[in-house]
């Protein structure tokens, strides 16, 4: 209690110093600008990825506010984990990796972008969230946008996450909070800025950071991020600089394990685990995961006049990072080393990669006629290599830190759009979005499995939309919208067809992916009521789908099936009983089937035969649903009950009962207390109980089949979830 107490302290003394920095000398001026003109400029920085009300896209939609009642939560995933249709998952809980899926799309189908830019990494095309921890603390608002989205850079499958980082304030801000909780994880973060002065000048700042015990062996973590801006508003532009820096250190735990060891023990990860000669088990120290990047990007926008607008932006992003295991008893000839037998050894899987993205675009906004066109390039370059750094019996090593494979990848991405909205009249608009992707992607060198990679891909894509909004009565509107999205396979999808290729004599059989969507909805709010559904199929040819496995690096292999879909209905509403407790929920029902898949089934230990069947979607569950009920029964004291709940689904594409991962309900409260104090500072107290009822269970790591001398099976490994854990946050704002 005593640390905690000084954190604060230290953090409270840090935002105020800044804030008595900067804001003697700006508190008192104005900016030069209307507040009106500052908000267009910096609308005009994601008006390309944003869509508004009237646009026929099924969207959430989170302000600053919401995002600061999240902040215990240092990952989008779980900051977003009680919106329509999200499922979010943890190796370890909450903490280190996580990921989410958007009706059942995985996060390499989510299109993610800051400020307008892919976030996605251009070879995975995921998006690895614990590498820059807490964007949501550098946040200003979030759109989450379901279905095809609005084009922006790669081709949304699922859905698409739109972050406003930071705008400036009019007036010097600062913020410093501590957050602490089960197996020791920390929070802390610092946030500040100067406001516009009267010369057009702002600066920001936001720092986050976590460390944590973790909730598995081997699952800490010691996360950092860094957010720095400045800006200078013209009469009519916007100059902007921004930085995000993150660093991640984690422990390594994707292996997921086998239930009957976790029902001896739950936190138990095999991660790093050893034998010595007489059996005794040791586990190696640094398994783990690290991960540096810096991104650094240049905005400008400019008013042309009452109806056009110009964005310009550039951004170079840099990582490099490592993944470093200890293996037990592997094959030499695993590192091709030209000796016979086996040894323990530690290896280093490292990457190192650049990416250059420039993009303009023009805006006009007319009486009846809204459109956008815009052009984007991407240049990226990643460099893959891998050192054997000890051997046990080194013996027939020329020297340690040997390294047994390098390659390289080297993609363009060109990217042309253009999107129309036309207003008939003050009912009616219709919308359209053309977009045109140029894609050359090339692999060179040995891979890990010591094959030579080298290929050359080139798609070119045609991405079209149109849709129709119709306002009934002003708080009533119906919609519709169809799309066409093409996505090409990523580096991983791409490597395991070239080693099936080169090992097994089968034909390069990877494809790019096709989906049409089409999506009904309507929405009512009435102030006190609210209440939105929205139907939508989603139609795919050639779709990538996880085949159960995990690669070593804790990769979803992929395989490409004919035929498939998903259809489904989400359900959204909300109503204020009274001025102190409203009550909103989201349920989502859907059907997610492969068309006339075949498989092969195991019949009993040593027969097994093809079957052909219409199956399920693998991590696609039929049911998923969110309610949060808020009481505010004094001012400034918020109660929330939140309760999630995930249907049944499979951790393959078969349907067998097998590989079923069970439903889940989890209920969550959350209590929050503010001080008003003089001149508008505050003092907020947060705490937080996950997992109030203490369910035990589990989310699917992997899942397959095996056969050994006409003998078959099945296995599959798990990620053990906590169960009821508690995180207390406080933090003051000046």
């Amino acid at each position: 209690m005593i640390m905690k107490q000084k954190k604060v302290t230290v953090l409270s003394l840090a935002a105020l110093g800044l804030q008595l920095a900067v804001g003697s000398s700006a508190m008192a001026q104005q900016p030069a600008q209307t507040k009106d003109t500052v908000k267009v400029l910096n609308e005009v920085l994601i008006k390309d990825s944003r869509v508004s009300e009237k646009s026929p896209f099924t969207t959430s939609n989170l302000d600053k506010k919401q995002i600061a009642e999240t902040k215990t939560e240092i990952s989008i995933p779980y900051m977003l984990e009680l919106q329509p249709s999200v499922v979010v998952s943890g190796e370890n809980g909450k903490l280190g990796e996580t990921s989410m899926r958007i009706r059942g799309v995985d996060a390499t189908r989510i299109n993610v972008n800051i400020n307008g830019i892919t976030l996605n990494d251009p070879e995975s095309q995921s998006v690895f969230w614990y590498n820059v921890p807490n964007l949501g603390g550098m946040a200003q608002s979030i759109q989450i946008q379901r279905g095809v989205g609005a084009s922006n850079g790669g081709s949304s499958f699922g859905g698409a996450i739109n972050l406003q980082t930071l705008n400036s304030r009019s007036h010097p801000y600062g913020e410093a909070g501590v957050s602490y909780g089960s197996w020791n994880t920390r929070q802390y973060d610092i946030s500040a800025g100067t406001g516009i002065t009267k010369s057009g000048f702002a600066f920001d700042v936001a720092y986050n950071g976590q460390t944590t015990d973790g909730y598995v062996r081997n699952g800490w973590a010691d996360q950092q991020s860094l957010f720095l801006s400045g800006s200078y508003y013209g009469e009519r532009s916007l100059l902007k600089a921004v930085a995000i820096i993150g660093n991640q250190h984690t422990g390594i735990t994707w292996n997921g394990e086998d239930a009957s060891v976790l029902d001896e023990n739950p936190r138990y990860n095999s991660a790093g685990e050893y034998y010595d000669a007489l059996g005794n088990v040791y586990y190696y120290d640094n398994e783990c995961d690290y991960y540096n990047q810096r991104r650094y990007q240049l905005y400008y926008s400019y008013l042309l006049n009452d109806n056009w607008s110009l964005k310009a932006v550039a951004d170079y992003t840099h990582g490099d990072g490592y993944y470093e295991q200890y293996k037990y008893n592997k094959k030499y000839s695993k590192y091709a080393i030209e000796k016979s037998g086996k040894s323990d050894f530690i290896t280093r899987k490292q990457m190192l990669n650049s990416a250059y993205t420039a993009n303009v675009s023009a805006n006009y906004n007319g009486n009846k006629l809204s459109a956008s066109f815009g052009e984007m390039f991407l240049y990226y370059d990643g460099n893959h290599f891998g050192n054997v750094l000890w051997c046990k019996d080194s013996t027939g090593f020329d020297e340690n830190n040997f390294e047994w494979y390098r390659n390289t990848g080297h993609k363009t991405d060109a990217t042309t759009y253009a999107k129309f909205d036309y207003q008939f009249n003050n009912k009616l608009n219709m919308y359209a979005d053309l977009q045109l992707r140029a894609i050359n992607y090339a692999i060179n060198g040995m891979s890990d499995d010591l094959f030579m990679m080298d290929t050359v891909l080139n798609y070119l894509f045609f991405n079209p939309k149109v849709g129709v909004n119709y306002r009934l009565k002003e708080n009533q509107r119906l919609y519709m919208v169809a799309g066409i999205a093409n996505r090409e396979p990523a580096r991983a999808d791409v490597k395991d067809a070239i080693g099936n290729m080169v090992w097994y004599g089968d034909p390069f059989k990877i494809k790019a992916e096709t989906m049409l969507d089409i999506e009904l909805g309507y929405n009512l709010n009435t102030g006190r009521f609210a209440f939105g559904a929205n139907g939508y199929a989603m139609l795919y040819k050639d779709q990538l789908t996880p085949s159960g496995d995990l690669s070593s690096s804790g990769y979803a292999l992929m395989e490409n099936v004919d035929k498939s879909y998903r259809l489904g209905i989400e359900l959204v509403g909300g109503y204020r009983f009274c001025d102190w407790f409203r009550f909103d929920a989201n349920l989502t029902l859907s059907m997610n089937k492969i068309i006339d898949y075949t498989y092969t089934d195991i019949i009993n230990d040593t027969t097994a035969q093809n079957v052909t069947a219409n199956t399920d979607l693998a991590y696609s569950p039929s049911v998923v649903g969110a309610c949060i009920a808020t009481f505010e029964p004094i001012k400034n004291l918020k109660l929330q009950l939140t309760g999630k709940y995930v249907g049944s689904q499979y951790l393959d594409n078969t349907s067998r009962d097998c590989y079923k991962q069970d439903a889940y309900f989890l209920l969550n409260f959350k209590a929050g207390y503010t001080w008003h104090l003089r001149s508008h500072n505050e003092v907020e107290a947060q705490v937080v109980v996950n997992n109030l009822l203490n369910h035990k269970y589990r989310i699917g790591a992997w899942a397959g089949d095996w056969s050994d001398g006409g003998w078959y099976g099945t296995s599959c490994g798990w990620y053990q979830q906590p169960g009821i854990n508690m995180m207390g946050r406080l933090a003051v704002r000046f």
